[in-house]
């Protein structure tokens, strides 16, 4: 079984059930949910003119390959009503593969470790709470010394 750490989040909508949502269909396709941190609300980063998000991470433990993994998200994405018209614009649902075990890949379809996640308060933070330890396998550094050296200023507030 492979170990997947992923990032969910909504700013559209009713934001909690699209999380609620998302994370059935990740066990009903996915895999087994391992680790879930509560549910944070964020500003937006990127484009910031836009509602705040609600963020959250879990671990998985799935069968899949990590394509296969990230087909069964964009699976989900859609069924869910994503659209992907804006770069880091508004969106019902958002799922992102942050880590697929320590795997290094680098593809046109799939960059793991995500590029961006070491930038991102609205990452780490959950992902501190249910991997703190985790250490990042091309950085090299835990998730709490990520967080504690991200620059990124934006709150990132625990609602549950």
């Amino acid at each position: 079984m492979n170990t997947a750490y992923l990032s969910l989040g909504s700013n559209e909508g009713n934001r909690q059930q699209m999380l609620d949502s998302a994370l059935a269909y990740i066990v009903k396709d996915c895999g087994n949910i391992s680790l879930q941190s509560c549910v944070y609300e964020t500003a937006a980063w990127g484009l910031e003119d836009q509602p705040e998000f609600l963020n959250m991470t879990v671990a998985i433990t799935s069968a899949l390959t990590a394509k296969q993994l990230l087909t069964a998200i964009r699976n989900i994405e859609t069924l869910l009503g994503r659209k992907r018209e804006i770069e880091w614009g508004q969106r019902n649902i958002d799922i992102d593969i942050l880590f697929y075990n320590n795997d290094i890949i680098d593809t046109t379809d799939l960059v793991l470790p995500h590029p961006r996640l070491h930038e991102r308060r609205f990452v780490l933070v959950p992902l501190m709470e249910i991997a703190p330890g985790f250490v990042h396998p091309i950085l090299h550094k835990s998730i709490t010394a990520l967080l504690k050296e991200c620059e990124d200023d934006l709150e990132v507030e625990q609602i549950n």
